[in-house]
């Protein structure tokens, strides 16, 4: 007998089919019979230059034949150096030392075991963690914990630490959240350790957007009350937003920046949380218990960090901002094109990803008419996964005009489908 295998995010009960990929190149999944599949989300929102890129897919194969894997405590190897080295011209000056990790919810523990050792070893009081109404950081406890409670984590409450809540900055109440977070950072007898949020878009929360100012506000009572600012951009970083990183646009640097997804390009799994030299000093001293107590098997595998050193000579040699500006344009001509239309709410972009609400309805993750769209895209050969009734494309900056054009043609026939305007 062979094991059976266990989907993530899959509910096996409902017997949904699950369609087998043999292959991929460029914004295209190819099924064994050769079928044509377009990656509408960037296969869960990793790939940036497309599947097997040539660059990438050579770096790792020259890699593995030279180094595989070896452990980084107390050893280190030249991927890895050359990576922090060429990070270091994507990020500002402030952020001057990286902890290689292996997922985006570890770079998220990563963080925030750096906050909190970091009020620790300076003999400070600080252990309340602040974070942002309907956020997601990720599936192991402490990300769980920073993320909204709810239907992803109400299993395991009893694992979750408690936080400090502020609500999300929609058009209107964005006074209020700033009032809630100053709040917060003002109380004396226990001042926050750190803020955690997504810059500018919640990714499994809705694809809810928030302005660059309020992000730059933030970010100005944080650092105004001694308040560590986490950016937590595993989704939103390299380009998917329209800059390498969301922050930019608000002209601020976080305290600590967690990275992951498209470190790689999306081809392979590495994550690193980047923090300022106050925060290294805090856990440097000759002291072993200060060290920071963390790591995994594969911080830092030779080969993860060799597909993420040829994403960097992507960036650096091909157009790759010319094709986000493209995209850019293409989901805000789709957004024209739906003006009028009934049956639809929340139409929004921010950057490479565009959004929608299908049919009006408030009902979240758990719509009955999330599966309704998804067998609908795929009985179209269109990989789009709705967050419940929320329908949001993300695909790869490589994708073509014909194949970004099927998947908006696609999203109207649903909305003539299933809308009741």
């Amino acid at each position: 007998m062979s094991l059976g295998i266990w989907h993530p995010f899959t509910q096996h009960g409902l017997g949904e089919p699950i369609p087998e990929i043999a292959r991929a190149e460029g914004a295209a999944l190819y099924q064994a019979d050769g079928t044509r599949i377009i990656d509408a989300i960037s296969s869960w929102w990793v790939q940036t230059h497309g599947h097997c890129h040539p660059r990438i897919v050579a770096a790792i194969q020259q890699q593995s034949a030279r180094l595989d894997q070896m452990i980084f405590a107390g050893w280190t190897h030249g991927p890895a150096r050359e990576l922090a080295e060429g990070l270091a011209d994507f990020l500002p000056d402030s952020l001057s030392h990286i902890f290689f990790s292996d997922s985006g919810s570890t770079a998220v523990e990563v963080a925030l075991k750096m906050a909190l050792g970091y009020w620790h070893n300076r003999g400070e009081p600080r252990q309340k963690i602040l974070v942002m109404e309907h956020s997601y950081h990720g599936d192991t406890i402490g990300a769980m914990s920073v993320g909204a409670r709810g239907v992803f984590n109400q299993a395991y409450s009893p694992l979750l630490f408690d936080v400090g809540t502020i609500g999300f900055p929609e058009a209107g109440t964005e006074q209020e959240t700033l009032a809630q977070l100053e709040a917060f950072c003002r109380n004396g007898e226990s001042p926050p350790a750190a803020l955690i949020v997504e810059p500018l878009i919640l990714g499994a929360g809705g694809m809810k957007i928030y302005t660059p100012a309020i992000l730059k506000q933030m970010a100005a009572i944080c650092r105004a009350h001694g308040v560590l600012f986490i950016a937590d951009e595993v989704m939103t970083g390299w380009g998917r937003t329209g800059t390498i990183f969301a922050f930019e646009q608000a002209g601020v640097a976080p305290d600590i920046l967690c990275m992951a997804k498209g470190l790689t390009g999306g081809v392979i799994p590495l994550a690193a949380t980047v923090a300022t030299d106050a925060i290294y000093q805090a856990h440097f001293s000759d002291d072993r218990a200060k060290m920071f107590f963390h790591s995994s098997s594969f911080t830092a595998n030779p080969i993860a960090c060799a597909a993420a050193g040829a994403n960097l000579g992507i960036w650096r040699d091909e157009p790759v901002q010319q094709r986000i500006d493209s995209l850019i344009g293409r989901h805000r001509e789709f957004a024209e094109r739906l003006n009028g239309r009934t049956g639809i709410s929340g139409v929004r972009q921010c950057g490479t990803i565009f959004a929608l609400e299908i049919d009006n309805r408030a009902d979240g993750y758990l719509s009955d008419l999330g599966p309704k769209l998804l067998a609908f895209f795929r009985d179209r050969n269109i990989l789009l996964r709705p967050l419940g009734n929320t329908v949001y494309v993300m695909p790869p900056y490589c994708i073509g005009g014909e194949d970004l054009k099927s998947i908006y043609d696609a999203i109207e026939e649903a909305i003539d489908h299933f809308a009741k305007g």
